[in-house]
């Protein structure tokens, strides 16, 4: 009895050492910040958003069990998270090839729809007086961006992609006012009456 009494108590010992040893991975969780600054720095947050959010979310689990000292548990974590964010930052070229892409078919189809525009800006010349000021501020506006955007794309697709979208805002703004001022006819001079 006395020797089942100082085995359980040599075990008991040894497990509160065990556990008082556990040390919280900090080698670890520098490691998985590391890894989340450089997905952050190559701009994982705009070109590979899924990738990063997942890594974010076992970053947080691990922080979590960090502040309840399951120290195994956050090791295991932030192990995780490191590889998470090495995906994500891994992902930021082709989610920027993919970004470009779409960027390249926006500006293709705004330069024609530019091109029409334009057109059709000249056949309502005349309606144009009062709004001819907005009008030049706006074409030169769109000139303007449609070249920055076309040299964005390559550096910055997600930017060019943006200002694009702002351009066929302002595009498709002046798309419907010529409609409306094709639907309005336009004045005629009274002719004078002949008196008989």
């Amino acid at each position: 009895m006395i020797k089942l009494s100082v085995f359980v108590l040599v075990v008991l010992a040894l497990g509160m050492l065990w556990v008082g040893c556990s040390k919280p991975p900090e080698i670890e969780k520098e490691a998985a910040k590391k890894a989340m600054d450089a997905a952050l720095s190559a701009d994982a947050d705009k070109y590979a958003s899924a990738d990063l959010e997942v890594a974010k979310k076992v970053w947080e689990s691990a922080e979590s069990q960090m502040k309840e000292k399951k120290y195994k548990e956050a090791k295991e974590s932030y192990i995780n998270a490191k590889a998470a964010f090495e995906k994500a930052a891994a992902a930021v070229e082709a989610g920027k090839k993919a970004v470009a892409d779409q960027a390249n078919a926006v500006l293709k189809t705004l330069e024609e729809e530019w091109k029409k525009l334009r057109v059709t800006a000249k056949k309502m010349e005349k309606k144009l007086k009062e709004k001819k000021q907005v009008w030049t501020a706006d074409a030169k506006a769109i000139n303007d961006g449609l070249g920055k955007a076309k040299e964005m794309i390559v550096s910055a697709p997600a930017e060019a992609k943006a200002k694009l979208d702002e351009l066929k805002t302002v595009i498709d703004r002046w798309e419907n006012t010529f409609k409306e001022m094709a639907k309005v006819p336009a004045r005629t001079k009274p002719t004078k009456k002949k008196k008989s």
